[in-house]
């Protein structure tokens, strides 16, 4: 893919008030540590993972969306009225229908003519939505689209926890480990034509996308069912809804390094670059195992990316976007830089993007 007038146009982000260190987490899990005499401290140690942040409890993903969008527009040239795509990327949803892209566009005034959905892939769901909205620019369908993302790990969390305190063994822990390092956010990218701007910056041009569904049960969160008898006297049987996550984060790891690499490759191919007039990348943020081994395999310094993960963790769609919005914020990321964005996600998906900032 290439685009010739595609642009970022802002990002806005939300963060979430709740701070939940990687010690609290193990606290909450001392009997499972004590069972398997591992000392504190491994959560961090293992993933590089400071603390994180959670929404409150029952916080509606909407309200998270609408805010960041808020936000992005805020410092933009675009009225809502005049954004013809709205797309909600998150992994976390409010309900199966409708699609909560409906509720973020009614709250902040998206026009009835644009093109409202939910779009979901995994950890690049934000990315994807960006093709998409460059996409329907390029074929002059539209002039401006908003993609936003509000993703919520607190729920997740809370049940695997719950698992491990039940199931006291080495391979629940393993399984779980990629659970315990996520966090929540929310970030909204409004990507426009060029054309509500004098001097229109972070031009998107271009990418490539690379696929290996051979693995996709490598990493999976969703729902399954408890089965619990309605009463005595009654064969029948009530199911309950309930959220589960198991992630082989090892084959994770070294196939996403492997996918990550091909793409890489066909990548600097298609926009003609090469990994040394690249001057800065974003990555999705996973943890330290997965930056140094990807930049590594990739042959860029670590001085050339900026991290988030530390204080943040993994938040998914959000990571990402989320990362690049706060590298600017802190000059990071300046005016003319050639920047690589490099998202990977479950399934396996790898969707790289090109922009000069």
């Amino acid at each position: 893919m290439k685009y010739t007038q595609a642009y970022i146009h802002s990002i806005g982000y939300e963060l979430p008030p709740v701070v939940v260190t990687s010690s609290e987490l193990e606290s909450r899990l001392s009997p499972l540590y004590q069972a398997l005499r591992m000392p504190a401290g491994q959560l961090e140690a293992l993933t590089g993972i400071v603390e994180r942040r959670w929404w409150e409890p029952n916080y509606p993903l909407s309200q998270g969306a609408i805010a960041a969008a808020r936000k992005a527009l805020a410092v933009s040239n675009v009225r809502p009225d005049e954004v013809q795509v709205m797309i909600y990327a998150a992994v976390c949803r409010e309900q199966f229908e409708p699609a909560t892209a409906c509720k973020v566009a009614a709250a902040i005034g998206i026009s009835s003519e644009a093109a409202v959905f939910d779009l979901s892939n995994a950890c690049l769901g934000v990315l994807n939505g960006i093709v998409d909205i460059a996409n329907r620019i390029e074929l002059g369908q539209v002039r401006a689209g908003l993609v936003v993302s509000c993703e919520t790990s607190r729920e997740i969390n809370d049940t695997v926890i719950d698992d491990l305190l039940k199931n006291r063994n080495i391979e629940t822990f393993k399984t779980s480990l990629a659970t315990l390092t996520g966090g929540s956010g929310a970030v909204a990218v409004l990507v426009t034509d060029g054309s509500f701007s004098r001097d229109p910056r972070r031009r998107i041009l271009g990418g490539m996308n690379l696929a290996a569904p051979q693995h996709h049960g490598l990493c999976q969160w969703g729902l399954t069912t408890a089965a619990a008898l309605a009463d005595g006297l009654s064969e029948r049987v009530l199911t309950a809804a309930r959220q589960f996550m198991s992630t082989d984060s090892v084959a994770v790891l070294r196939y996403g390094v492997d996918l990550g690499l091909h793409t890489w490759k066909s990548f600097l191919t298609r926009l003609g670059w090469n990994a040394d007039t690249i001057d800065k990348v974003i990555c999705h943020q996973v943890g330290n195992a997965h930056r140094e081994s990807i930049l590594g395999a990739l042959g860029i310094g670590l001085e050339k990316e900026f991290s988030t993960y530390e204080y943040l963790g993994n938040i998914g769609t959000v990571s990402l976007p989320l990362t690049a919005a706060l590298a600017e914020e802190r000059d990071f990321l300046l005016p003319g830089d050639r920047v690589g964005f490099l998202g990977i996600g479950s399934g396996l998906n790898c969707l790289m993007l090109g922009v000069e900032w």
